[in-house]
């Protein structure tokens, strides 16, 4: 049976660095290639991560606290396609596609799009969580 690789001076994280809340936020804020952002019932963004500044191109003082139709093509915004998402969103818990989206430049990519329905205690709609994933090289 072979070894596995020695991870070499890689430490280990501490048992209990601090909550599991702000264990969670820098486990999202690590991730790279997803942009991982949090939007409210409304689709106001109020979080942004790492991936999210790396694939659309926005610093999160720049994006938090606008509408998240921003990245979305005329033609989808004349259909009111970020509305219909989170309609779907909300009445069935996600909504899941691919299609094109925009960088904060103007230029299009091919994303992979999951909304995620975050639910209160008492099953209200609190917001949402958007994941997204550049699939332009996939799409060629």
């Amino acid at each position: 049976m072979d070894k596995p690789p020695s991870l070499g001076s890689v430490s280990t994280l501490p048992r209990r660095s601090a909550t599991p809340a702000s264990d969670y936020r820098r486990m999202v804020e690590a991730v790279e290639d997803y942009a991982i952002f949090m939007l409210d019932a409304n689709g106001v963004i109020l979080s942004w991560n790492r991936g999210a500044q790396r694939l659309k191109a926005y610093e999160a003082d720049e994006i938090i606290g606008r509408h998240f139709s921003i990245f979305y093509p005329p033609e989808l915004l004349a259909r009111r396609w970020p509305e219909h998402e989170l309609a779907v969103a909300v009445q069935v818990g996600k909504y899941e596609e691919e299609g094109w989206r925009l960088r904060k430049d103007g230029t299009r990519f091919w994303a992979s799009v999951i909304i995620t329905r975050i639910d209160g205690d008492q099953g209200q709609v609190l917001g949402f969580v958007k994941v997204t994933r550049d699939l332009t090289e996939r799409q060629r």
